[in-house]
């Protein structure tokens, strides 16, 4: 059997994708909580506070050290696998990648040491600044990678001058016409999963029965922010739509699975699309529904899959990745307004316990189903209308990329593995006294620090 190189480098990409973004997806909205941890410790002298700030940041370095090692592995691949991706907008994808590199992670790594190990050494003004900032880094870096993606997207502000992109416009190309939605709709997934997040290893240690009171806390907090960034996600998740229909219309088209352009279009609630026939199998529809969804019109006008001919990306698997999204987004809506409920009337039992934990990494599941909806659905484009992705492809044996692959989704798969190991290690240490569980190795002049490490939450 033959073995097509672009398509395991697409594979290939796609994995090392799947796994970097599993990190960000939480670290940029657990820092942010972290912050608020350790703001309400300062304003309420609650020591609880502290005592979930200082098991949360052992979490967030583990989750953040992971995202760092993925990333510098993907960005090797513009040049393994897509050297031609670099040599036509490397104009415009290095600088970005470059800011990323001087803003963000410059400015996590610098005081993310002060978070883990600075409790003895610096003040508590010093180190809520510096949990700050490093919330900024790890939002600045979500910012300067969506610019670049959005662009590659609703590409904008360049001219090409023998076939390489040139700036035109730096406003223009960060300020692309998908950015502001992408980000928003990236940040407050990011919010969502990391409220899951919290809260459901934290209902799985009140089941364990080594929870304490910060750990109540936590659970509170987690679910009430998802209750608030939920319903959000889903608003900003539909103004996002719009953007698409109007700059890529295929992806929606194939989104929705509609392969006729027809006015009053019916939302396609569940189906089989199948390419061959150009047909929809057992679809269960509901009239008009996608019109008015992506039109706002009872009779707007969405254009199908047959208008594009081959320049549409693959049916089914958009088809699909988007319903996952969409069922796992309202999901989590139900659980936090339902988990809201319960502790807002005090009634908190063993069910809600149990779903929340194991809803622990429901925000990955929809994350995951989100980005396949955004990159696949700009297939067979890397950029947008100007740069098919067959045209960037480095011109390798396919077993030697098929081997790589291999390696890496063996990799990925132990370091998972043994990502979700530790976590459970973390948390099912008992909840000891707050003095042993926040003291660390913290040298003074002239005296030995205190040797004692972190405790469990």
């Amino acid at each position: 059997m033959e073995l097509d190189p672009f398509l395991l480098s697409r594979i290939q990409f796609a994995a090392n994708i799947s796994f970097h973004i599993l990190f960000p997806s939480i670290s940029i909205g657990l820092c942010w909580l972290l912050v608020f941890f350790r703001l309400r410790y300062t304003l309420t002298g609650d020591k609880d506070w502290e005592y979930a700030y200082f098991f949360w940041v052992k979490v967030f370095a583990l989750t953040f050290a992971l995202g760092v090692v993925s990333g510098i592995t993907m960005s090797f691949q513009f040049g393994t696998n897509w050297p031609g991706f670099m040599e036509r907008v490397g104009n415009i994808a290095g600088p970005l990648l470059g800011y990323e590199v001087l803003t963000a992670f410059f400015l996590e790594a610098s005081f993310l040491g002060i978070m883990l190990y600075g409790k003895n050494l610096v003040s508590n003004r010093v180190h809520l600044i510096s949990s700050f900032l490093v919330a900024i880094g790890t939002t600045t870096s979500a910012f300067w990678i969506l610019s670049l993606n959005s662009w590659m997207h609703t590409p904008a502000g360049f001219t090409i001058e023998n076939g390489v992109f040139m700036v035109d416009d730096w406003m223009e190309i960060i300020f692309n016409p998908s950015f502001k939605y992408r980000f928003i709709h990236t940040v407050t997934a990011s919010l969502l999963t990391s409220a899951f997040f919290v809260a459901g290893i934290s209902a799985w240690r009140a089941r364990k029965n080594v929870d304490g009171p910060a750990t109540w806390k936590v659970i509170r907090t987690g679910v009430v922010l998802a209750a608030i960034v939920a319903p959000i996600q889903i608003f900003v998740g539909d103004l996002h739509g719009l953007v698409a229909l109007e700059n890529q219309p295929a992806k929606i088209a194939a989104v929705e699975g509609i392969w006729e352009t027809e006015k009053g279009a019916p939302l396609t609630l569940f189906g089989f699309p199948d390419e061959e026939t150009r047909t929809t199998h057992f679809a269960v529809e509901v009239p008009k529904l996608a019109s008015i969804i992506l039109t706002h019109h009872v009779d707007g006008e969405l254009k199908g899959l047959n208008e594009f001919e081959e320049a549409h990306p693959p049916v089914a698997p958009l088809f699909w990745s988007f319903r996952v999204m969409v069922g796992m987004g309202f999901l989590m809506l139900a659980v936090a307004w339902w988990g809201s409920y319960a502790l807002f009337r005090d009634k908190v039992g063993p069910w809600l316990l149990r779903t929340l934990s194991w809803m622990t990494f429901a925000g990955w599941v929809a994350s995951l189903a989100g980005w396949y909806v955004t990159e696949i659905g700009r297939q067979p484009w890397v950029v947008q209308g100007y740069i098919r992705a067959s045209e960037v492809v480095a011109d390798h044996a396919g077993g030697m990329v098929l081997s790589t692959l291999i390696g890496y989704l063996l990799l990925y798969a132990f370091l998972l593995l043994f990502y979700i190991l530790t976590l459970m290690h973390m948390s099912s240490k008992p909840a000891r006294s707050l003095k042993e569980s926040m003291d660390f190795a913290a040298p003074s002049t002239g005296t030995p620090g205190s040797a004692v490490t972190l405790g469990a939450l």
